[in-house]
């Protein structure tokens, strides 16, 4: 098994998509089938593997913790309200208390 390599981000769009299209990232579905463990190992090991079916861009197989993180960056919160409550500071103390500056004096 080759070493691993640096994990993709993966993101949508064309540009991204032929990042995959390197040595060992793109598949052909008949050779994805007859070489599925090998495939399902270098998407946990090396990151998103890309099958094509006919040179079309079929699937794309992402580990599953990848694929969690992308679902729940994709979910977007009802209200403002929700996005504050479900929000990764939630109990941190912000001092927000202002400077009781009164100014400058101004001769008139």
């Amino acid at each position: 098994m080759p070493k691993a390599a640096k994990k993709l981000q993966l993101r949508t769009g064309p540009d991204n998509i032929g990042n995959l299209r390197g040595a060992r990232r793109c598949w052909q579905l008949q050779t994805a089938k007859a070489r599925f463990s090998e495939v399902f190992t270098l998407a946990r090991t090396e990151g998103p593997q890309l099958i094509t079916r006919r040179g079309n861009e079929g699937v794309i197989m992402v580990p599953v913790e990848q694929f969690d993180r992308l679902l729940v960056r994709s979910r977007q919160p009802e209200s403002l309200v929700q996005f504050f409550r479900e929000s990764p500071l939630v109990g941190v103390h912000l001092d927000l208390e202002r400077d009781k500056d009164p100014g400058r004096d101004i001769k008139l």
